[in-house]
């Protein structure tokens, strides 16, 4: 045993024949339970075969079993041996425990804690949860916002051989009841008094759930099995350090760890489960030791597209803000912190209500990712502030943003030096702008979990930011698609990350077709869904995403629609809607949401929302015009400053600018089904708390068919359009 290996790879186990019938064989192959030790001994046969101790043996790719485990996808450029959650923690500590890792604002100062007090804190989390009595296989439910205490609870519930699933903070008692009895959670850790009384009203009707354990502020009561986070870190105190490495040992890297849970939009939110080797990485272990690929692969494989350094190169650092229960969020935050060794600071709960730019101001992250909707409203801020501005600022501020879109439309995709002009115009203006936002010393910026609006993406390069444009899905375990620094082509959302590989089903004449994932990366199945996981997943494995989009001839994805959100006229003409709704919201500056309806109709309407204030407390849209709204309507004559002054054709300015723009998003329509009759505009903007957005601000069409239905049926009431 003594023996030096020089490299570990995996042995391919099963006969064409079968590879034929479970994957595609011309460079992907399934993965047995054993893998072929190459030794540096001259006289070992290179075919000497060991039984890999980090995976359990499997049949098959999928199971709706959370104790099941599976075959794994393996690709020609993605051959690396499979590790757990807890061997690419551990690999990292070994090469970053002195460097900090998670940033905590308490009383005005930022605390920090190292790499090695991290997983210390994660192992005390995971000995507590043991002393609670968390069975294999079950769930370990987090409710609140993100914080240190989040990420312990989350490793050590995975490390105590638990299952880790997040609860969004927003989620309704009910919804958190469904997860956490779907999950079979024996411990729900909460935030605070507002997220415990959520599950203290459904508790009864829990019968998995052991014990609740609330991470910030005071307890304002006292019940059995109910703990604060000083109490539950002391709990395990007595278990030893053999108990935990026994179940941590047990661990393999292709069974599940933890559970996504869709939205729910269309019907009961599912439960994707992700293993160990959906989140690890290539290079989160030791090279001589066996790799996990699900979620630890997408931490290593994807960041690498997004040009993230390991620590000892440089390290990064990122602000945690979205929601963790989010696949997202979840990688970018939690698992890729892990891997490369970067430090995350947490925002606080507020950031979304305003307070996020003073958190990015404090920590001045590498790198930054918002979902669409936040870089929207980071925009709307910025041109709200330019608007205030004296004419000579205004003037020089536009001037400056000018020359940035235009340089970086001319020069997308090459690497030359920047023109002079643009950096001028950068260390004039353009540094001191980003500087106010709190990316000063941001280098790369992320957009994911919804499409981003064309006219987002040209306002921030006028800023000379790059919005680098993510595509996957939680059964992907987040992005299988990524733009970089080096993969850069506008209106696309990158190239397939390397080590994955997909295809285009269904394909028409335009070269349109379904996405289709493969690789280390897709998903075990649903948790006790074995229809909707057939359903996901075809034949021979392949993962159908239901979007449609097509592939140029460099290897970049563009999105064109979902198959879901397919409008199909009554008179058979498939529509698009997001290309129509798009182009809507370019043509009219004043218009924040554009819903095209027309599904099994005589012809196509709009729902329009218009850009308004928030509350700073609830962020509810209120009456209150945005900045740029009132604006728009100034520049039409009209004194309009709040939507009560404008719907049901109260304001016959901006009414005619709204039908002239629709006229010309008309103009460009291919065939008369493709444009737009009639429209009406709602009399508040669409928000999270309303239902019409999901918890990343994702657009919830199903909802908002059912929510406006009425309006809807007055559209088509008329016998025939105008």
């Amino acid at each position: 045993m003594g023996r030096a290996v020089s490299s570990v790879r995996f042995r391919v186990a099963i006969s064409a024949q079968e590879s034929m019938a479970q994957g595609p064989t011309d460079s992907a192959t399934l993965v047995s339970v054993d893998l072929c030790l190459l030794c540096s001994n001259a006289g070992e046969k290179e075919t000497e075969k060991f039984a890999c101790p980090f995976l359990a043996p499997a049949h098959s790719l999928w199971t709706t079993d959370v104790r099941g485990s599976v075959k794994l996808r393996v690709d020609e450029g993605c051959q690396e041996e499979p590790v757990t959650i807890h061997q690419m923690f551990k690999a990292s500590v070994e090469k970053y425990g002195n460097l900090h890792a998670l940033a905590s604002k308490k009383n005005d100062r930022w605390e920090k804690l190292t790499f090695s007090e991290y997983y210390q804190f994660c192992r005390r989390a995971a000995k507590s949860f043991m002393k609670l009595g968390l069975e294999r296989f079950h769930g370990v439910a987090i409710l609140g916002f993100n914080s240190a205490e989040w990420f312990f609870s989350a490793v050590g519930a995975i490390l105590a051989g638990g299952v880790m699933t997040g609860i969004y903070s927003t989620n309704s008692p009910e919804a958190c009841e469904y997860v956490a009895s779907d999950s079979k959670a024996n411990i729900i850790v909460v935030e605070n008094q507002q997220q415990l009384e959520k599950i203290l009203q459904v508790r009864d009707r829990l019968p998995h759930l052991k014990a609740i354990v609330q991470y910030s502020g005071q307890l304002q009561q006292r019940m059995s099995n109910l703990y604060n986070w000083d109490e539950f870190l002391d709990l395990g105190l007595d278990v030893s350090d053999e108990q935990l490495d026994d179940i941590i040992s047990s661990q393999k890297a292709n069974q599940c760890c933890i559970l996504i849970y869709t939205s729910g939009t269309t019907g009961k939110p599912k439960g994707v489960m992700l293993s160990h080797d959906n989140v690890t990485a290539p290079d989160a272990v030791p090279r001589l030791s066996v790799v996990n690929i699900q979620i630890t692969w997408t931490a290593s494989y994807a960041s690498r597209v997004g040009d993230l350094q390991p620590a000892n190169m440089k390290q990064e650092s990122a602000v945690s803000y979205l929601p963790l229960s989010h696949i997202a969020a979840q990688i970018y935050d939690l698992w890729t912190g892990i891997h490369w060794g970067g430090l995350v600071y947490f925002a606080q709960p507020d950031a979304l209500k305003g307070s996020l730019i003073t958190t990015l101001r404090e920590a001045c992250p590498t790198s930054h990712m918002g979902v669409p909707r936040v870089w929207e409203k980071m925009m709307e801020k910025i041109k709200q502030g330019i608007s205030q501005c004296g004419y000579v600022k205004k003037k020089l501020i536009t001037w400056a943003m000018s020359v940035s879109l235009e340089a970086n439309q001319r020069c997308l995709l090459k690497d030359d030096e920047k023109p002079f002009l643009l950096s001028l115009a950068d260390s004039l203006v353009l540094q001191r702008l980003r500087a106010e936002l709190g990316l000063g010393c941001c280098q790369k910026f992320f957009s994911g979990a919804a499409p981003i609006g064309s006219e987002t993406v040209q306002f921030f390069l006028g800023l000379n930011i790059r919005l680098y444009e993510a595509y996957g899905l939680s059964e992907s375990a987040g992005p299988h698609f990524m733009s970089g620094p080096s993969t850069y082509k506008l209106p696309s959302c990158g190239k397939v990350v390397p080590g994955c590989r997909c295809k285009l089903a269904n394909t028409d004449a335009e070269g349109i077709g379904e996405i289709c994932f493969w690789g280390r990366n897709i998903f075990m199945g649903f948790l006790n869904m074995e229809d909707k996981t057939r359903e996901a997943l075809d034949d021979e494995g392949w993962l159908h995403s239901g979007d449609l989009g097509r592939i140029d001839e460099e290897g970049f994805l563009y999105i064109t629609g979902r198959m879901k959100e397919l409008i199909i006229t009554a008179g058979g003409e498939n529509v698009a809607p997001v290309p129509i709704e798009e182009a809507v919201k370019r043509e009219l500056p004043i218009i924040s949401n554009a819903i095209l309806i027309g599904d099994k109709r005589k012809f196509l309407s709009m729902l329009l929302t218009l850009k308004c204030c928030g509350d700073a407390e609830t962020m509810e849209p209120t009456e209150e015009l945005s900045l740029e709204a009132v604006e728009f309507c100034r520049q039409l004559g009209s004194q309009a400053s709040k939507v009560s002054d404008i719907i049901e054709g109260r304001d016959k300015e901006v009414h005619q600018a709204v039908q002239e723009g629709i006229n010309r998003v008309n103009s460009a329509a291919i065939s008369n089904a493709q444009r737009i009759q009639k429209w009406t505009i709602l009399r508040k903007d669409f928000s999270v708390s309303g239902g019409e957005l999901g918890p990343t601000m994702k657009l919830r069409r199903p909802v908002v068919m059912e929510m406006y239905h009425n309006v809807i049926e007055s559209l088509y009431k008329e016998a025939s359009c105008p």
